[in-house]
This record gives structure tokens, C-alpha cells and sequence, in this order.
């Protein structure tokens, strides 16, 4: 889809530890023959974890199952100062410009092992060092766009005048110290600032990175950051950086022994990786056949020809009509044939908007 995710965090806060455990983690556990983690050092490509594929091919045997991905940055440490240039700061900023969200590794653990960079464990400050370096870097993006947009609302242009109005609350709340994510509420006011490709407009999501013995409880840490998530309207994760690493490490028969002996159902890093897909604005659909059974990526709210277009552009442009059953059929009906028996196979058109979870089958004019 094009669509990109960026991890974020201070230096020392597991940032790394986990993408590298997501990379090495998805790819050995989701698919055979995909170049995972190898665009560059900084980039990687990770399988999201799906159990409805893997209940398809229960019913509908095939010779390949390929399931969704999505693409990981994992960019350079930020520290106080970044905005105007200290440390890595032009890189980490360069970085998140280009993506489209962004997973905040927190670090709520205590050790002595690693030393923190400001001396202590501490979620709300470090929160608040990276999000005043990125509203200082956005103020500073806004004020040279309201200079540019009051040139132009000065010839009496309606749609200048409009854009001005929202720049300059921006820039307000930006000095306010209100994130842009948190100040515009409305698509239209968001569209209009898309241009500056402001940091702070990104949806963002916490990641908890805390010990083995704190997976079950949490330590008075999470707990403030997952108050704080709360109160901007975000997700917190908690997962252990350390523990995933491990897992990531292992086979199948002994991760799930792993996970057995830590109480969990599945590694974190699944439910992250799916919080990251849905957080991009990015569905699933699925196609299922002899050959392939397939997980695809669309964006969420996309019409039959659009999804059809995911699997080629030529679907797009010859849509006829979609075939299309659930998941729930396929279990009850247990065949494709009996699904069709029982009449549970829906023809839509140009106007459907798929849904997350559809088994479609796209006919189409070449």
C-alpha cells in the first residue's frame, strides 16, 4: 500500500531490540521465501499475524499461504534538542516525516544494565522530550506556511483564506504545546495541513517495554503511560523487548512451550504488528484457491474495484463484479460448493465497500 510505520523512542528504551525481534520473529513464524528485513539496515518487512488465514486453508487445502505485511522503520534515537539538530536529530526527524504512523517504545523498566539517558525511568518525561522536539519542529514548518498561505489569501481567494484559518490554529496549539494529532479533529482540517507533513500529526500508538515479571502486572509506569494513552485517544501495548527477542529466537514447538511457561497465549509482538496494520488505516482481504490463499492489504473503507485493484491494476479497470462469502460461512458450510448451495455467495458491485475478513473472488474484463 505504500503506507509505512516509523518506532520511535529515546535512546536506550528497547526501540531496536523489539523491531529486530518483529523482523526476525514474523518472518520465521508466518512465511517461507520473502526478503524480510533486507530493503536496508533500518527498514524491514514483517508478516501480520492472522488467524483467520491460517482457519481458510483448514477448509480450503492449497499449495501456498502468503500472508499481509507491512513495512517498519526503525529510526535513530532521539534526545533533547533534535529539533534543532543535537544528536541524531535531523536524521530521526527526516525519518518520521516519511512515515505514516508511529509506534512510541516507552521504556518501563528498571535496570542497571542499561543506562537511561536522563537518568531514571520516567514514561511522562520521555513522552514529553519527543513530542516537544516534534511540536517545536512542526511550529517552526506552520509559521513559514502561514507566511506562504497569507501571500496568497490576500488576492480574496476563499480556499486560502479557509487554509490560513486552520494553519493559524495550528500554529496556536502547537504553541500551546497541544500535539496536531490532538488539535484537528475533522478530515477536512487535516487535509489542509497535509502538505506541511507535520510530526506531530501522526497517529501514534505507546509500546510498554517492561520486564519477564511484569507481564502480568502492571508496574506503576505502564499504568501512568497507559492513563496517559488514554487521555489522547491512543493505544497502549505492553510487551517485553527482551522476552520477544527470545521467542523470536526459537522453533515452533518450543516457542509455544516458551510461551506455555510465561502464561501467554501468543507473543506480543503479534498483537503489535496488528495494532501497527489497523493503526496505518490498513484491512484485510482474502483470496483462497489451489494454488494460493492469500491475506491482501487495502485501505480501510475501499470499494470492491479498489480492492481488486491491490491484486492488479487490470482487476481494477475490468471490474465486472466481486464474489464474495465470510469466514463464518466457510466454517459452517466447511466448502466453497456448499457455501454457493446455500446461497451465501453475495455478488457485489462497484459501490460494495469491502470488508475486513472478506473471501472474495473478482471477475473481471481484461
Amino acid at each position: 500500500m505504500g503506507l509505512a510505520a516509523g518506532i520511535i523512542g529515546l535512546p536506550n528504551v528497547g526501540k531496536s531490540t523489539i523491531f529486530n525481534a518483529l523482523c526476525s520473529g514474523s518472518g520465521k513464524a508466518q512465511a517461507e521465501n520473502y526478503p524480510f528485513c533486507t530493503i536496508d539496515p533500518n527498514h524491514g518487512i514483517i508478516a501480520v499475524p492472522d488467524e483467520r488465514l491460517k482457519s481458510i486453508t483448514e477448509f480450503i487445502p492449497t499449495q501456498k499461504v502468503i500472508p499481509a505485511f507491512l513495512e517498519l522503520i526503525d529510526i535513530a534515537g532521539l534526545v533533547r534538542g533534535a529539533s534543532k539538530g543535537e544528536g541524531l536529530g535531523n536524521q530521526f526527524l527526516g525519518h518520521i516525516k516519511d512515515v505514516d504512523a508511529v509506534a512510541h517504545v516507552v521504556r518501563c523498566f528498571e535496570t542497571g544494565d542499561v543506562v537511561h539517558v536522563d537518568g531514571s525511568v520516567d514514561p511522562l518525561r520521555d513522552i514529553n522530550t519527543i513530542e516537544t522536539e516534534l511540536m517545536i519542529k512542526d511550529l517552526d514548518t506552520v509559521e513559514r506556511g502561514v507566511t506562504r498561505v497569507e501571500r496568497a489569501a490576500k488576492s480574496g481567494d476563499k480556499e486560502m483564506k479557509r487554509k490560513l484559518e486552520i494553519f493559524k490554529k495550528v500554529e496556536s496549539k502547537l504553541s500551546e504545546g497541544v500535539a496536531v494529532r490532538e488539535a484537528l479533529q475533522s478530515a477536512e482540517e487535516m487535509e489542509a495541513i497535509a502538505e506541511l507533513h507535520l510530526l506531530s500529526a501522526k497517529p501514534v500508538l505507546y509500546v510498554a517495554n517492561v520486564d519477564e515479571q511484569e507481564l502480568h502486572e502492571d508496574n506503576e509506569s505502564v499504568k501512568k503511560l497507559k492513563a496517559h494513552a488514554r487521555s489522547v485517544g491512543a493505544e497502549c501495548i505492553k510487551i517485553s523487548g527482551k522476552v520477544e527477542s527470545e521467542i523470536a529466537e526459537l522453533n515452533e514447538d518450543d516457542r509455544k512451550e516458551f510461551l506455555e511457561s510465561l502464561g501467554l497465549e501468543e507473543p506480543g509482538l503479534n498483537t503489535l504488528a496488528k495494532s501497527i496494520y489497523k493503526l496505518l488505516g490498513l484491512r484485510t482481504f482474502f483470496t483462497a484457491g489451489e494454488k494460493e490463499n492469500r491475506a491482501w492489504t487495502m485501505l480501510a473503507g475501499s470499494t470492491a474495484p479498489q480492492a481488486a485493484g491491490v491484486i492488479h491494476s487490470d482487476f481494477e479497470k475490468g471490474f465486472i463484479r466481486a464474489d464474495v462469502y465470510t469466514l463464518e460461512d466457510l466454517q459452517n458450510y466447511k466448502t466453497e460448493a456448499n457455501i454457493k448451495a446455500a446461497g451465501k455467495v453475495r455478488s457485489e458491485g462497484k459501490e460494495y465497500v469491502v470488508k475486513d475478513g472478506d473471501i472474495v473472488f473478482f471477475k473481471f474484463n481484461v
